[in-house]
Formats: structure tokens, C-alpha cells, sequence
């Protein structure tokens, strides 16, 4: 027979083959997606299967989208008149839930941010998931907030994981056709960033030089990016905003582009990188609140919200708090468009 000892290299061989797999199968997994992270005492466990099955159970059927332009696409459902009896399954299913699941970002700085000091997710849009669960559930604490990429947003939305997203997300028409808005709650535009002392400080100027330049996939900024490619800019994609920022660390890339929000935020990461002043936006960008399309209702009910909070000071508390420092003073608050089917 064959000596016991001359197997074991065969079998060593063959776990050290299997280990391998097993880890590079768990490092895919890893990587593919951010965590669910709480902000409060409520389980990270909720936002799974279940919950979407059962407002699957109990939403309206879904309202299909009028055809738009991009000059309508920020019209949304008109506000209900008061945020006081409302019937709407969604809400319902947040009471009995206890607590508000919001799709958040945590690498974007002033708008969704992890602290580093406190581990909290703050910023903008953050303090608009609370207000939200304070008019639900009259605690603002209520929130469980999981972390998503852009790419996410839409998926999460329609696998009805999430009630909300609130992660700098434009309007657009192809959006409404999968996703519900809000009224805009912020207009932003789309610029560049680039390291101080570089002459170009524009896509056009970039282009030109064959710069390679940053987005996020899954935006807006990416496929505007992709329009300048064919003028010479050498487009580089990232998950995140974060990763272009590592990127352009590393030397990798030139420039990046996106919301000036957002741009902002970045910069005042790194003391070499500037978003130059002066240039002008090319696109714009207005924001919304992200809902499913089966419950109209709810959206109604943010807009009511989102109306009281832009006459009553709290929309511009929430701006200087996050956004004045950058940015400059307050605007006048985006106004609704109305008459969305």
C-alpha cells in the first residue's frame, strides 16, 4: 500500500487550494459593498428581506412616470396639505417598525460623513433623515442609517430594502422611471477639483491637456465626464468619492469631478487640492429625496416637510450648520415644482 505519510503533501496541497478560494471569495464579498451602520439602538438586522416583502405586501401599486425633460425633472407630487393623519403604507410600516431606514453615504464630508472622533455619520442630508424621522415618529433618533454607494441607490430603492435615500442624488428623468423624488431640497452644480498651481482648472482645460479625471460610477458626474472623453480627458472610475480622493493622492489620477458640495467636502481633506473659483458649473444638479414609486402618499408627506422646513428657518440652520463654512452664504431654498401625476 502507499505509506500514509506520502499522502499528506497531496491533502495539504489541496486544503492550501481550497483556503485560497474560500478568501478570495470572502474578499469579493467585502469589497462589493459598504456595511449597514446604525446611528441608534436599533438592530443593523432590520433592513433585510422581510421588511421589503412586507411593504411589498401592503404599498400601492406603483405610479408609472409621465414621460419628461430635463427641464421638468425636478417636478414632483404636490405636498399634502398637512403632515397629520396621513395614509400611507409606508409610514405605517415605519411606525410599526419603530424606527426610519435610510440609505446614506459615510465618505461624502458635509453632506454624509462618519466623524472619526465619534463614529457618527453627520452632514446635510443626515440632518434631513432626522427631521424626517421626527415627523414620523416624533424622535429624531429613530434612524438606522445604511451605508450605500452611489451605484446603490437606485437597487436599494427598488428591492424596497430602504424607505428613503438621502445621498446627493439628482433628479433626473431616467430616475423617475425606476425611483420617486422629492421636491428638490438643493441645487448644486458640477465642477472640478485639481491640484493647486495647475493651469487647467476646467473639463474643457483638462481635456485638452489629456488630464486623467475621477468620478464616481453610477452619477451624473461620470456620464457628463464621459462626454469631454472623446475631447481627450481620460476618464477614471471610482466606487466612491472617497476612492477618487485616494486616487488623486497616489498620483493616479489629475483631477476629479462632481457635485461642488461634494468637491467641497474633499478639499478641505487634502491642503494641496483646490475646486479654483470662479469657474462655472456645467451642469445642474437638484437634489432629491429618493423614494419607491409605490407610495405616492409618502412622498407627498416629504414635501410637506420639506416645505415647513424651508418657512420655518430649519432649512437654513441645517445649510449653515454644514455648508456655509465652503460654500458661502445660504441661498434661497430651491422651490418645488409641482404637478407630477
Amino acid at each position: 500500500g502507499i505509506p500514509m505519510r506520502a499522502a499528506v503533501p497531496g491533502r495539504v496541497y489541496l486544503l492550501a487550494v481550497l483556503l485560497t478560494l474560500v478568501l478570495a471569495l470572502a474578499g469579493c464579498s467585502v469589497g462589493s459593498s459598504y456595511a449597514t451602520t446604525p446611528l441608534s439602538p436599533y438592530p443593523t438586522t432590520a433592513a433585510t428581506s422581510s421588511t421589503a416583502a412586507s411593504t411589498a405586501t401592503t404599498s400601492t401599486p406603483a405610479t408609472s412616470a409621465p414621460a419628461c425633460d430635463p427641464a421638468t425633472a425636478t417636478q414632483t407630487y404636490a405636498a399634502l396639505s398637512s403632515l397629520a393623519g396621513v395614509n400611507s403604507p409606508r409610514i405605517a410600516e415605519i411606525k410599526k417598525r419603530g424606527y426610519l431606514i435610510a440609505g446614506v453615504s459615510a465618505d461624502t464630508l458635509l453632506l454624509g460623513a462618519r466623524n472619526a472622533q465619534t463614529g457618527v455619520i453627520e452632514g446635510f442630508d443626515i440632518d434631513l433623515v432626522h427631521e424626517l424621522a421626527k415627523a414620523i415618529l416624533g424622535d429624531a433618533s429613530k434612524v438606522q442609517l445604511v451605508v450605500i454607494t452611489a451605484a446603490q441607490r437606485l437597487p436599494k430603492l427598488q428591492d424596497g430594502s430602504l424607505d428613503v435615500v438621502a445621498r446627493n442624488m439628482t433628479m433626473t428623468c431616467t430616475r423617475w422611471q425606476s425611483i420617486a423624488f422629492s421636491a428638490e431640497y438643493y441645487h448644486a452644480g458640477q465642477k472640478v477639483l485639481v491640484r493647486k498651481g495647475m493651469t487647467a482648472s476646467t473639463l474643457d482645460a483638462l481635456a485638452t491637456a489629456k488630464a486623467r479625471v475621477c468620478a464616481p460610477t453610477g452619477t451624473t458626474s461620470m456620464d457628463k465626464l464621459a462626454s469631454f472623453v472623446p475631447k481627450g480627458a481620460v476618464a477614471v472610475s471610482a466606487a466612491t468619492h472617497t476612492g477618487c480622493l485616494q486616487l488623486f493622492q497616489q498620483g493616479q489620477v489629475d483631477a476629479i469631478t462632481g457635485d461642488d458640495t461634494v468637491l467641497a467636502g474633499l478639499a478641505a481633506q487634502d491642503p494641496y487640492a483646490v475646486v479654483p473659483a470662479g469657474q462655472q458649473a456645467i451642469t445642474a444638479e437638484p437634489y432629491g429625496l429618493g423614494f419607491t414609486t409605490g407610495d405616492k402618499v409618502f412622498v407627498q408627506y416629504a414635501n410637506r416637510l420639506l416645505e415647513d422646513m424651508k418657512a420655518d428657518g430649519r432649512w437654513k440652520a441645517v445649510y449653515d450648520r454644514w455648508l456655509a463654512g465652503p460654500l458661502g452664504p445660504a441661498p434661497t431654498p430651491p422651490a418645488a415644482a409641482y404637478g407630477r401625476a
